[in-house]
C-alpha cells in the first residue's frame, strides 16, 4: 500500500476530529494527532502500513468523542453527576407545581366563566404549554452547567498534574434540597402570576362605575418600565436556585449570584410598593370602596419586602462559608 494512500487515511480521520472544535485550536491539534498517529503506526513494527493505520485509528475510536475530548464537551446533553439532580427536580416540578398551576387556572376559569367545559379547555392547553415549558427551561439550565463545568474540568486536567491534594473536601449530607425547590418554585410561581394577571385582567369589578369590566390588580403602567426588573429578577433567582440544586451546595460566588439577582428583583420592588405604584387604582377602589389604604401599610410592607430580601442573601452567604 502506498504512503500517499495511508496519508489520506490519517488525513480523513483528522479533518473529522479538527472540524468540530474551535478554528484557533484546529492547527495544533492537528499537528499533535497526524505526530501521534505516525509514533503508533511506527510502534507497530508492522510491513503493511495500510493494516497498522487502519488498527491504530480503530483504536483511537470515533473522531467524534476525540474531537469532544480536544473541545472540553461532553458527548451527552446532561451528565451522570447532574442527571439524578435533573430528574429528582423535574419530578417535583411535574408533580407539584405543574398540578397546582393548572387546577389555579381552571379555578379562577370556572370562576370568571362559569363553564366547566372552557375551565377543562384551559387546564388542557395549561398543563401542555406549562408543562412543556418547564422541562425545555429545566433542560437547557442543566445542559449549560454541564457544559461549563466539563470544561472547567477538562481544562484543570490539562495544565497541571493531578495529585491527591485535589480531592474535593468531603461532601456533607445536602439537607437543603427541599428549601432550594421550593424556593424557586415560589419564584417561578410569582413571576408567572404577574404575568398571567396582565394578560388575562381576573378580577371583575361590579361597581356602579365599572360594572362587569375586567381589570388587573397590578397597576398597568409598570409594563412601561418598572416591572421588567423585578421579573428578570425573579427568573435570575429561579436560575440560581437551579445551579444550586444542581451543584449540591452553596458557594460564595453562586451566593453573589443570588444577591445581585435577589436586589434586582427587591429593590425595584421596594420603590414600588413605597411610591404606591404596586396596586391598579381602579382595582383598589373597587375594592377598598369608601376605605383609604393607609400610607404606613405600604411602608410596611416595602419594609417586609426589603428585609426579607437581605436576610435570605445573608443565610445563603452562611451556607456557603459552612
Amino acid at each position: 500500500m502506498s504512503t500517499n494512500t495511508t496519508n489520506t487515511l490519517t488525513e480523513r480521520y483528522v479533518q473529522e476530529v479538527v472540524r468540530r472544535i474551535p478554528a484557533d485550536q484546529r492547527d495544533d491539534i492537528a499537528d499533535e494527532l497526524r505526530t501521534t498517529i505516525a509514533d503508533t503506526v511506527e510502534a507497530h513494527g508492522s510491513a503493511d502500513a495500510r493494516s497498522a493505520e487502519r488498527e491504530v485509528l480503530t483504536e483511537m475510536g470515533d473522531p467524534i468523542r476525540q474531537a469532544a475530548r480536544y473541545a472540553g464537551r461532553p458527548l451527552a446533553l446532561i451528565g451522570p453527576d447532574y442527571y439524578p439532580a435533573y430528574m429528582r427536580l423535574l419530578t417535583v416540578l411535574l408533580s407539584t407545581v405543574l398540578p397546582a398551576v393548572t387546577i389555579g387556572v381552571m379555578v379562577l376559569d370556572i370562576a370568571d366563566n362559569s363553564s366547566l367545559g372552557s375551565a377543562i379547555s384551559s387546564g388542557i392547553g395549561t398543563l401542555l404549554m406549562v408543562g412543556s415549558q418547564m422541562i425545555a427551561w429545566l433542560t437547557l439550565v442543566f445542559a449549560l452547567v454541564e457544559r461549563g463545568r466539563t470544561r472547567e474540568g477538562l481544562t484543570a486536567m490539562t495544565t497541571k498534574a493531578w495529585t491527591p491534594d485535589d480531592l474535593p473536601e468531603e461532601r456533607q449530607k445536602d439537607t437543603t434540597s427541599v428549601r432550594a425547590c421550593v424556593s424557586m418554585a415560589w419564584h417561578a410561581l410569582l413571576a408567572g402570576a404577574i404575568v398571567w394577571q396582565h394578560v388575562t385582567e381576573p378580577y371583575r369589578a361590579d361597581g356602579a362605575d365599572r360594572n362587569g369590566q375586567h381589570l388587573q390588580i397590578l397597576d398597568p403602567g409598570l409594563w412601561s418600565g418598572w416591572i421588567w426588573p423585578v421579573l428578570a429578577g425573579l427568573m435570575a433567582l429561579v436560575i440560581v436556585e437551579l445551579v444550586r440544586i444542581a451543584s449540591r451546595g452553596w458557594t460564595v460566588r453562586l451566593a453573589c449570584c443570588y444577591a445581585a439577582a435577589q436586589a434586582v428583583f427587591s429593590l425595584p420592588l421596594v420603590w414600588i410598593v413605597y411610591r404606591q405604584m404596586f396596586f391598579n387604582q381602579a382595582f383598589l377602589t373597587d375594592v377598598n370602596k369608601d376605605w383609604t389604604t393607609p400610607n404606613a401599610l405600604y411602608n410596611a410592607f416595602a419594609f417586609v419586602v426589603l428585609l426579607s430580601g437581605a436576610a435570605s442573601v445573608v443565610r445563603r452567604f452562611r451556607a456557603a462559608r459552612g
